[in-house]
């Protein structure tokens, strides 16, 4: 009698993760992976990111190149009177904010095109992490 009168059979639970925290393999970008696997497109966007550093670079050279080439017919075109304190005040307080500020608009302009390779090479989904300190 105690084998007919027996408990339905013990139901199994099974489990796993919920559905929404359930993470999902990171999507596949084309362009990382275009870069990774050395290929002709990925190549041409690395040579565009290099193309535009370089350009940068040779501006800020252009720029500084000639702020200091016309530095000597300044100094040639004012009178030899003037020119001993002229060249003191054309160094502390024209020249070295001028290189400053190029040099500024250098780096600002080095960090949007890496900011704008890595704009196409992430994901859009994936959120930027937020700097540190």
């Amino acid at each position: 009698m105690a084998e007919e009168q027996q408990a339905a059979p013990r139901r199994e639970v099974v489990t796993g993760v919920p559905r929404g925290t359930r993470r999902r393999p990171p999507p596949h970008t084309p362009a990382r992976s275009e870069i990774s696997e050395q290929t002709t497109l990925g190549a041409t966007y690395v040579r565009a990111l290099m193309r535009s550093q370089l350009r940068a670079g040779a501006m800020a050279l252009a720029a500084m190149a000639l702020l200091i080439g016309l530095l000597p017919l300044v100094f040639v075109v004012v009178p030899r009177g003037f020119s001993g304190p002229l060249v003191w005040v054309a160094l502390a307080l024209a020249v070295y904010p001028v290189m400053w500020l190029i040099a500024r608009w250098y780096v600002r302009r080095a960090e949007a095109n890496e900011a704008a390779f890595t704009g196409l090479v992430t994901d859009p989904a994936e959120s930027p992490r937020p700097r540190c300190c």
